[in-house]
């Protein structure tokens, strides 16, 4: 496998993965737009407006009608968080061009229906068309709700709201339910515009080989525009330590408590700075090797589930488990007594060595889906350059546990909260 990045407009990356392994043909469009409660809403919403309907293709039968045509493309859209930044993701993949009949060119004609749903909206005098505004609101208020509905990560977001407040990492990936009700034609035509002037744009091509002219193609829409203010994604602020850690409890009717803990590190940015942090945080709670199973979990009974993950651009690690309301203060000092124990080097050879073959093995996994090696150079947006997934597994070997005891001794307690049960009649 290899990975080059060509630059084909103000803002505008191009980088063709080269694999042999896929018979299908990957390219996204990924627009990286700055956190902001301002247009949080509007920009998690325009992928997928733009990926149902457009002046060419007006209707989803129409639009569905045209990816038949090129063999059952599949056409998808999302929105995530890369540290301090939105990413905007609109996709599509179809079989080789060497599949198609008659000497056909499928990735000619994805392109230009990525292009078209991209550049030709279904607008009208400044606005896009309130039914299907509306119609995706409908969706984006549900999955919102449907975040309620999920404990786990709900507790998680609310984590993320305490220890972020007022700053744009705080920011829920797709806005508020409010934020969203909020959305008009003209608002959100408004953000399409702000965000073919102003995103940095990446787009990944993931083929046996690279479609001939197919970078030009997309460079030329874009240099037909007026680009400026293009912002510079490749850092995020970190997570800074706290004298005293911050504890929010709140209570709903949950069967189940939750316990979410943050914590600030000193190592952040990209992958070759954090390589010791990722092994750690995995030493940690990563899998069924780690601390926070078989000591929290297995050993004490103090949790149903018990996980740490970490947010490398952030330096940001959490730690969730699921508990029963009179285990809540008991996970939380074994939890960071865990913690402790790897600061002190406590942690065993086996524990070591599960931890590096499990990412090792993790990053090699990446090469079996060009989905996640979408992901993998969506996401690696903070560096200066590609790094490939063998790269970062690499960096893992070099990895010590003196680097492992660093990395653990620079992470701090910031916030902690927990969601218990209401307390029952007659409970004080």
């Amino acid at each position: 496998m290899s990975a080059k990045i060509t630059q084909l407009s103000n803002g505008v990356e191009g980088v063709f993965i080269k694999n042999d392994r896929f018979n299908t043909t990957s390219i996204s469009f990924n627009f990286y737009v700055p956190l902001s409660s301002d247009t949080v809403a509007e920009y998690a919403l325009l992928p997928f407006v733009m990926t149902t309907c457009s002046a060419g293709y007006p209707d989803f039968s129409a639009l569905n009608f045209k990816l038949a045509k090129l063999y059952g493309a599949n056409l998808s859209a999302s929105a995530e968080k890369v540290g301090d930044y939105q990413l905007l993701k609109i996709a599509i993949s179809t079989i080789d061009d060497r599949f198609a009949l008659d000497d056909e060119s499928l990735c000619d004609s994805a392109v230009e229906m990525l292009t078209q749903l991209i550049f030709e909206p279904k607008a009208e005098n400044g606005a896009f068309c309130e039914d299907d505004v509306q119609r995706e609101k409908r969706k984006a208020i549900e999955h919102i709700r449907g975040d309620l509905a999920q404990k786990r990560v709900y507790a998680k977001k609310r984590l993320i709201e305490e220890m972020y407040k007022g700053e744009a990492y705080g920011l829920p990936k797709c806005g508020t339910e409010e934020q969203v009700e909020k959305i008009t034609g003209k608002s959100l035509y408004a953000a399409w515009q702000q965000l073919l002037s102003s995103a940095f744009l990446r787009i990944n091509v993931i083929s046996r080989s690279m479609p001939q002219g197919l970078f030009d193609k997309i460079s030329q829409k874009f240099d037909a525009l007026t680009r400026d203010n293009i912002p510079d994604c490749t850092s995020s602020t970190p997570t800074p330590a706290v004298k005293t850690p911050n504890t929010v409890i709140e209570k709903m009717d949950v069967a189940q408590g939750k316990l979410c803990m943050g914590f600030s590190s000193e190592l952040y940015g990209d992958d070759s700075k954090t390589a010791a942090l990722t092994v750690m945080c995995d030493i940690f709670g990563g899998g069924p090797y780690s601390r926070l199973f078989t000591n929290v979990r297995e050993k004490y009974s103090l949790c149903y589930y018990c996980a740490s993950s970490s947010v490398k651009a952030k330096g940001l690690i959490t730690v969730d488990s699921g508990i029963e309301k009179e285990n809540a203060t008991k996970a939380e000092k074994e939890i960071l007594n865990q913690l402790d124990m790897i600061k002190q080097n406590l942690f065993t050879d086996e524990e070591f060595e599960s931890s590096i073959k499990s990412i090792t093995d993790s990053f090699k996994s990446y090469n079996d889906s060009q989905g996640l090696l979408d992901a993998w150079y969506s996401l690696k947006i903070v560096k200066d350059r590609l790094l490939f997934p063998e790269e970062a597994a690499e960096d893992i070997l070099k990895v010590t546990r003196n680097d492992v005891v660093y990395a653990a001794r620079g992470v701090k307690l910031h916030t902690v909260y927990k969601l218990l049960p209401n307390d029952k009649e007659g409970e004080n």
